[in-house]
Order: C-alpha cells, then sequence, then structure tokens
C-alpha cells in the first residue's frame, strides 16, 4: 500500500466521508520541492461543494489530521501540505520490496485477457526503423498488462494481403531472381517492390497486372497463391531473427490473410441490421461527425475496415478480451474511431473497451521514412550498430569483462529500446544512432549501469539480506524512498494511460536518486550498518531491474 492512500481515507473521513478517498488520492499531488512536504492536497475543487474557501477547508482538515503517519502539516494557500513520518514509510517500502522481490508493484491476477495488436509489418517489405515503435510499446504494454494481473494475449496482425502482393507478384515475373530471393528474401524483394514503383509512375498498364494479379491471389489461384505463401514464410523467417533479438514473443500471428473467409459473415451481418447504404457504388456504414466507413468497393471487394471489424468480432470471441489495445501509429487514428464506431452501432456495447494506442513518426532527418521509395533505415542494421557501439564502450572501459558478446547484445539493443519508450508516445522521434547510444543522461545503459554497479556493491559487501532500520541510511536516502513508495502507483497508471514512458522516465528518477545517494554516502565501511545499506542497494536493485524487465530489456549484472 502506498502512502497516498491511507492518507486520502484520513481526509476523506476528515470530510466526513463526502468525498470518497479514491477520488481524493486522485487529487493528491506531489509538491515541486522537498521542503514543501511528501504530499499535497489542493482544496479548490472541495470550495463550491462546502461553500467555504479553499484555505478554509486546508484548515479545517489538517486540525482533524491524528495519524502516526503524519508528522506535520502545513496549510498554504488552499493547499495542505503533508510531511510523512520518513521512518515509518521508509521502513514500511523497504520491508516490503525484501518480502515480494520481484512481484513487488504487481496486482493480484483477474483471469481476464487483455488483447494487445501490435509489431504488424508487412510481408515482403524490411522491418524498419518505423516498426520499431509499434513492436517495442506493444511489448511493453503487454509486459505491463501482465504486472496489472492480466492475461496478455500478443497478436502480430501481419500486413499479409492486399494490392501490394498484385505489384510484387507482377514484379517477380519481370525482374525477380530466384536464386537471389532466396538468398536474401527480404532485401531482394524490396528492390524489384521499388522498381516496380519507379516504372508504375510511367506506366500505367503495370497498375492494371498488378490489380489483375491480386484479383487472382484472392480468386485462389494456384500460382499466386504459391507465390504469395513463398513471399510470406521467408519474410516471416527474416523476422523472427530480429523478435529473437528483441527479445520478443506473439502468441498469434494471424494476420490480414487469416480475417478473409471471415468477413462475409460481417457484411451480412451490417446489411441485416440496416446499416449499410449504397454511396458511389460502394457499400458504406454512415457515421455521425465523421467520413463515412467503406465496407465493399464497387466490384464487391472488401477493405482494411471489413478486415478489422472481422478480426474485433473473432478475438471478442476467441479471447473473451477484457480490452484490447491496437498499438498502431497516429496517422491511422480515423481509420479506428470509424471501426470502434461501426461496432458501436452494431449493438456491441464491448466497443468501449477497445483502444486505439496512437503513437507518432519514426523521423530521418525530420522526414518521414517511406519504403516505396527505398529510403528506409532497417532496424536488423541498428541493432548490429549498437551492439557494435556497445562491445567497443566494453573494449575500453572493461575489457576483463566475461561474457562479453552477451552483454553488448544487452546493451545495445537496450539502448535502442530505451530510447523509443522514454518518449511519449505520442512524440515523433528523429532517430539518431548516435544519441541512442550515449551512455550518460537519460539512457537505458545508464540504468543498466546503475543496476549493475548496485550488483557489483552487493558481491563486493558479501551482501546478507537484514531488516533496514531508518536511522542507518543517512539523510540522502528519502528522495529514493519516496520513488521506490510510488513504483506500485506509476505500474498501475502506465497501464491505465497506455503509457510505457512512465516506467522508463521513473527507472531514469530513480538510477538518478540512487547516484546521489551513493555519491554522499560511505556504503561498505565495515560497520553494523553495512549489510542494511546493502539491503537498501539491495531493493533499488529489485525495483530496477524489474521497470527495465517491464519495458522489455535485460539488466546484465557486470557492465
Amino acid at each position: 500500500m502506498t502512502m497516498n492512500k491511507p492518507i486520502a481515507e484520513l481526509i476523506s473521513t476528515a470530510l466526513n466521508n463526502e468525498m470518497p478517498a479514491s477520488e481524493i488520492e486522485k487529487l493528491m499531488e506531489k509538491p515541486k520541492l522537498m521542503e514543501l512536504g511528501d504530499v499535497a492536497f489542493p482544496c479548490f475543487t472541495l470550495a463550491k461543494k462546502f461553500k467555504k474557501s479553499p484555505q478554509v477547508i486546508a484548515s479545517e482538515i489538517a486540525q482533524q489530521l491524528n495519524s502516526k503517519l503524519i508528522q506535520e502539516v502545513n496549510v498554504v494557500g488552499g493547499y495542505l501540505n503533508i510531511f510523512v513520518n520518513q521512518q515509518m514509510v521508509t521502513e514500511n517500502v523497504l520491508q516490503t520490496i525484501l518480502r515480494e522481490k520481484d512481484q513487488y508493484g504487481s496486482m493480484q491476477p483477474v483471469q481476464e485477457n487483455v488483447v494487445i495488436d501490435y509489431s504488424s509489418p508487412n510481408i515482403a517489405k524490411p522491418f524498419s526503423m518505423g516498426h520499431l515503435r509499434s513492436t517495442v510499446i506493444g511489448n511493453a504494454l503487454a509486459n505491463i498488462a501482465e504486472k496489472n494481473g492480466y492475461n496478455a494475449v500478443r497478436i502480430n496482425h501481419l500486413g499479409d494481403w492486399g494490392t501490394q502482393f498484385g505489384k510484387l507478384i507482377v514484379a517477380y515475373k519481370l525482374w525477380g531472381d530466384k536464386e537471389a530471393i532466396e538468398a536474401s528474401p527480404i532485401e531482394e524483394l524490396l528492390k524489384i517492390y521499388v522498381k516496380f514503383h519507379e516504372r508504375a509512375e510511367t506506366d500505367e498498364s503495370l497498375n492494371e497486372q498488378a490489380r489483375a494479379s491480386f484479383k487472382s491471389l484472392e480468386d485462389g489461384d494456384e500460382e499466386a497463391l504459391a507465390l504469395w505463401k513463398w513471399f510470406r514464410d521467408a519474410s516471416l523467417k527474416e523476422f523472427e531473427t530480429i523478435y529473437d533479438l528483441l527479445g520478443i514473443r506473439f502468441d498469434s500471428y494471424a494476420g490480414e490473410a487469416f480475417y478473409n473467409d471471415k468477413m462475409d459473415a460481417v457484411v451480412g451481418e451490417l446489411k441485416e441490421k440496416g446499416l449499410l447504404t449504397l454511396s458511389e457504388g460502394a457499400y458504406v456504414v454512415q457515421l455521425e461527425d465523421m467520413p463515412p466507413c467503406l465496407i465493399t468497393k464497387t466490384d464487391g471487394a472488401t477493405l482494411y475496415a471489413t478486415r478489422d471489424l472481422a478480426a474485433a468480432m473473432y478475438r471478442k470471441i476467441q479471447y473473451e478480451a477484457k480490452k484490447t489495445f491496437y498499438v498502431v501509429g497516429n496517422e491511422q487514428s480515423l481509420h479506428f474511431k470509424q471501426l470502434f464506431n461501426v461496432i458501436e452501432k452494431m449493438g456491441y456495447d464491448w466497443s468501449k473497451d477497445l483502444q486505439h494506442v496512437a503513437f507518432g513518426m519514426m523521423l530521418k532527418d525530420g522526414k518521414k521514412m517511406s519504403t516505396r521509395k527505398g529510403k528506409v533505415v532497417l532496424l536488423a542494421d541498428v541493432l548490429a550498430e549498437a551492439i557494435e557501439t556497445a562491445k567497443r564502450n566494453i573494449e575500453e572501459k572493461n575489457q576483463a569483462l566475461e561474457q562479453k558478446e552477451l552483454v553488448a547484445r544487452q546493451v545495445g539493443v537496450g539502448a535502442v529500446i530505451f530510447n523509443d519508450l522514454k518518449n511519449n508516445r505520442m512524440n515523433d522521434i528523429d532517430f539518431s544512432l548516435e544519441q541512442m547510444m550515449n551512455f550518460e543522461g537519460e539512457t537505458g545503459p545508464y540504468v543498466q549501469y546503475t543496476f549493475a554497479r548496485i550488483s557489483s556493491l552487493l558481491e563486493k559487501g558479501e551482501f546478507k539480506e537484514q531488516a533496514i532500520q531508518y536511522d542507518a541510511l543517512g539523510e540522502y536516502a528519502w528522495s529514493v524512498i519516496q520513488l521506490l513508495e510510488q513504483y506500485p502507483i506509476i505500474v498501475q497508471k502506465s497501464f491505465e494511460q497506455a503509457d510505457p514512458s512512465q516506467i522508463a522516465k521513473f527507472s531514469l528518477q530513480l538510477s538518478r536518486a540512487f547516484n546521489k545517494y551513493y555519491a554522499h554516502t560511505k556504503i561498505l565501511v565495515e560497520d553494523e550498518w553495512k549489510q542494511m545499506k546493502l539491503s537498501f542497494a539491495f531493493s533499488v536493485a529489485i525495483v530496477l531491474k524489474d521497470a527495465l524487465s517491464l519495458l522489455g530489456i535485460s539488466a546484465p549484472t557486470k557492465m
């Protein structure tokens, strides 16, 4: 239990329970300066309800706050500033972490499924830096959902159908080299795909051939299907090497093609419910305050929306999803608004459990990366270079390190993942390997290094876990304790707001606070407090490692 909860309950009691503790807890803040208190409660929203000034309300509450947990209460303006009993909080928090270990911050299992649709690369196209965002945000969300007590169902909704396969079949027949493709599938398929687009700019007949090829694929033509399956299998094999490196797994690879035989039922249900309207030869669902949602084209061909409707219906039945996250770039916002709106119009109240987890773009030199024009930075290349940079750093700073290859991989890959997740997901990120691999400042290697430093301390100090007394730790411990105490709240909020950056930012704050403590406190002095201080450092290591694991990042014990 965090200190906010019991304080909120005390304030609620002081208000004669006219405001529930859960509402009070939401309003509580952390003062910007430590000297103002540990917790602040603004009373401005209560003024109207109680017909008194915020300052008077704050003063009345202050007089009734009697608890061992509270050391001192000050009223400043309409704020109630509370200083807690640091000894009591410190000993309680550290006792809880040492007892629960990596379960600290975990919620009780709820036996409900949360479906996360993420990564979803297009078959026969390279896995670019543009795909990194959906992949690592989705993976972190799945980990955070599990920490919050849910079962996470991880779905890779592959882009394995659509008109691009018509283009690819035409391109392969014109310029494809079977042996070259088998040797390097995605690189060769990208070459002919880019060539198709270059030629199609001046030769419209290529687009007509592509449409015809895709139609033959939809009609089940054996040659077209065999090529499609070959492109898909070769691509997946190459994607798997990247997923292995990133430490990412999926429960399902059911992509767009999986729903081919499930769309007629959706179109039939929409007709039955009187939701389809004929508009310029296409069937649409009319929506309020946004463009209509296209369901079938003039030739009867289905569209993205039809496929996503079929997927949503299938997943609801298959997984009984309590919540579904679609981790897809923010350029698809309108599509998902339309999709959720259509499901609501169909009479399904679970439409409110669907959430588009949007994110900004990965830019190169301030511009969007484009597969069509071949302007793409390959994720495999970035990961290889990041690992190589980590290896060079290890050679310079710690030549005697065992398992250099493994540690270089953990640090290099961790740097790439952390660089993405420390940003608010709605922001665009300008890709810079140099910035990503900066081992000082706000980076993954900085957090990993803090964990490794603590691991080294524990080894040197021959750590034996011991119950901790507040007096043993020294004055710089309190800012670390406050962060440790907040971890369960951060874990909960990052799930509720579908925002892994809160965990990443927390891990940076905790690392900075501990490093400041370490700089001002002699830990390995042979005295009666040594094992208590090491137990404190161990508590920090437990939480740091857990935070990194939620982000999908390893925590090496030596660096």
